[in-house]
């Protein structure tokens, strides 16, 4: 194997903060799930697997340093897979117990509207690519970090209507196929802009400082110019961002076709994943 290569995989960062954060929620979620603990409790921690992939695995290294497709590969991860899988690992009991607290009943029921939730979880990954607050991300690490706690929040409050365990609560079928096409197409624009927008509208990963010496594998072995990577950095976020919102479309079909009498598709129920 490449001594490069080697080095690179071989780099894990274990943030204190990451591994604080995590352990405290998978305690909250053992707390919650006491007696309700069943096979959904897999993707829960399947969800966590994929939040801790992204943010301590060699990924991460590459995508604060050298790499904005690997940036944006991290930003998928989070947005696109682990916060879904959060939603789908709470049992419905466990959800509907939290709301009998006044609190967090009246939040839930702001949080859930669908204009609210979409801008939430869209606005916010268009503002953290706003060249201005990007860069800010890349120069200090309490701003990258709160950008990942504002991308797994938003994008949980972005999914909770789709995937809430709470049938009723749920989005109806042409509501959510329609709230998810939109964030599609909101996907596919900022990542045309991304494509084609002139090479550099992230500097830092122009000459990024070469702290593990491994440029030469990512420039030479592997060809990943600065032009190219932004290139590939947008076609993620057109390609498979947008693909992750009309794949979540298909499930709410199959959810919805799955029931033993659909009835009039807006006004049917969706039955618990």
């Amino acid at each position: 194997m490449n001594a490069m290569l080697r080095t690179l995989l071989l780099h894990w960062s274990w943030y204190p903060s990451v591994l604080i954060g995590s352990a405290a929620l998978v305690a909250a979620y053992l707390y919650a799930v006491r007696g309700h603990l069943t096979r959904k409790a897999i993707f829960f921690f399947s969800g966590m697997l994929v939040l801790l992939i992204a943010l301590l695995s060699p990924l991460d290294i590459l995508s604060d340093t050298y790499l904005f497709s690997a940036h944006m590969v991290q930003h998928l991860l989070l947005i696109m897979i682990a916060s879904p899988l959060l939603i789908l690992g709470i049992p419905a009991e466990v959800a509907a117990r939290l709301l009998e607290y006044p609190l967090i009943n009246r939040i839930e029921k702001i949080l859930r509207r669908p204009l609210l939730a979409w801008f939430l979880g869209i606005g916010t990954i268009y503002i953290w690519h706003v060249p201005l607050f990007y860069n800010a991300t890349l120069a200090n690490e309490n701003i990258h970090a709160f950008e990942h706690l504002t991308f797994i929040v938003t994008a949980v409050i972005f999914w909770w209507p789709i995937f809430t365990p709470l049938v009723s609560h749920r989005l109806p079928p042409m509501a959510a196929i329609t709230y998810l096409f939109a964030a599609a197409a909101g996907s596919s624009v900022l990542g045309l802009i991304l494509t084609y927008a002139k090479p550099g509208l992230y500097p830092d990963y122009l000459q990024p400082e070469d702290t593990l010496g491994i440029l030469p594998l990512i420039r030479q072995d592997w060809g990943i110019t600065p032009a190219v990577d932004q290139q590939i950095g947008g076609l993620i976020m057109w390609v498979p961002g947008s693909g992750m919102y009309l794949l979540a479309q298909i499930v709410v079909l199959e959810r919805w076709f799955s029931q033993p009498d659909r009835g009039d598709l807006e006004n049917s129920q969706n039955p618990e994943i």
